[in-house]
């Protein structure tokens, strides 16, 4: 399955965000096989950045790092992949500022929403930042199921287990772009969630 063949966005409705720079994930991948589904916060301003991109790309560079802090000794993303771990971004075009208006989440999370429907064998979410959280928990509330994630800072908050429908899900940080580098100590969390949640699937195969 291609994943940009089977989800987009037709008429950009949101006028705060960059659509130059909207990406869908344009790789082949077995919906069956994947197990864990990794939700950044947006696209990014170069497309050449974004995880699927040819070369060494900026956000591959930091997932990778993130991997490999967590024990999980991957080099690319097809190794990511491999492992049964795709990433996607809550929302689809570039960020015009530091944040992102909810309007704007909330109507990206409906083309989310389909795009984690493709994926019948999800064991876990990790949402990597409060974009990823927002966007869920509109998700969930469209579906009448209420809040997946509890309103609060996630330092507080990550150490419960929270689930979406059945699913176990991980309120995180934001693991893709230079950010990354620059807060250790949210670095270090982040390896934890990932490592918590790759265990989480291999006791299941």
């Amino acid at each position: 399955m291609r994943v940009k063949k089977c989800l987009g966005c037709t008429n950009f409705p949101c006028a705060e965000v960059k659509h130059e720079c909207y990406v869908i994930p344009n790789i082949e991948v077995k919906p069956r096989e994947v197990s864990i589904i990794m939700i950044s916060e947006a696209a990014p301003e170069n497309p050449q950045d974004y995880y699927y991109a040819k070369g060494d790309s900026l956000f591959q560079k930091t997932t990778v790092q993130a991997f490999n802090d967590a024990g999980a000794e991957v080099k690319t993303m097809r190794d990511i992949l491999a492992m049964g771990v795709y990433l996607t971004t809550a929302v689809k075009c570039g960020k015009t500022g530091y944040g992102i208006k909810a309007g704007t989440i909330e109507e990206c999370s409906r083309i989310l929403e389909k795009e984690l429907a493709l994926f019948p064998n999800v064991e876990v979410f990790m949402l990597m930042g409060d974009v990823a959280i927002k966007a869920l928990n509109y998700i969930a509330k469209r579906a009448g199921e209420g809040r997946v994630i509890p309103a609060g800072s996630t330092y507080k908050i990550r150490g419960q287990k929270y689930y979406f429908r059945g699913k176990r899900t991980f309120p995180s940080y934001l693991q893709a772009g230079p950010s990354f580098f620059i807060e250790k100590s949210k670095r270090r969390m982040i390896a934890e969630d990932i490592a918590v949640a790759l265990s989480l699937v291999q006791r299941k195969t």
